[in-house]
């Protein structure tokens, strides 16, 4: 697996626009989702953690995947007695994760996936029934939020499109939600939060 962040982990968390993000992104899944300390969810696309950390407060066990060992490794720093986040180093649309879960979460990983169909269908097989997807992510863009759109599949994405996808998939009780604007010298780039049930 080619670790595209491997130098961008070391200054990841120093950034306050993507900690801010990450802050608002988790406080709007508390908001529309009930989370309880009997889950356990997935955060896909883990990173350092900025999200998972977040909702690990408030739920039993918070798993975290990624294709970065550098951004993993960032993570495992930060695992405490208290409060850690359980990681699995793969891509699990070539390797799929056996577990399944009350709840699947991700923070600005959605652009990196090429085939948008096959992630929602691998992680509709990771979400107990009832469960909740969570996913955070740009809205349409001109492909200019990334200095270098090395890994980018996706500049962005239509509401409409996606809801497509995801119903087609099997999920329910689809909405999104304009939940951040990250904003950049050129430029302000708005964050929907969609949120479906198995």
């Amino acid at each position: 697996m080619k670790d595209h962040f491997k130098q961008k982990a070391q200054n990841w968390d120093t950034a306050d626009v993507r900690v801010r993000g990450a802050k608002k992104i988790a406080d709007a899944i508390e908001k529309n989702i009930q989370l309880d300390k009997e889950m356990e969810i997935l955060d896909f696309g883990v990173g350092t953690g900025l999200l998972g950390f977040e909702i690990a407060k408030k739920v039993q066990q918070v798993y975290g995947v990624d294709t970065s060992a550098t951004m993993l490794e960032k993570l495992r720093e930060k695992n405490t007695d208290t409060l850690q986040i359980k990681t699995f180093h793969q891509n699990i649309l070539q390797k799929p994760i056996e577990q399944k879960f009350d709840g699947v979460i991700s923070s600005m990983t959605l652009h990196h996936v090429q085939d948008t169909e096959q992630f929602f269908e691998t992680i509709y097989a990771n979400i107990k029934n009832d469960g909740f997807l969570a996913i955070a992510d740009l809205e349409s863009e001109d492909g200019s939020f990334h200095s270098d759109n090395k890994g980018v599949h996706h500049f962005g994405f239509d509401a409409q499109e996606l809801y497509s996808i995801v119903s087609k998939v099997g999920f329910k009780d689809i909405s999104f939600k304009h939940v951040n604007t990250i904003k950049k010298p050129h430029k302000n780039f708005k964050v929907f939060l969609l949120i479906a049930y198995k």
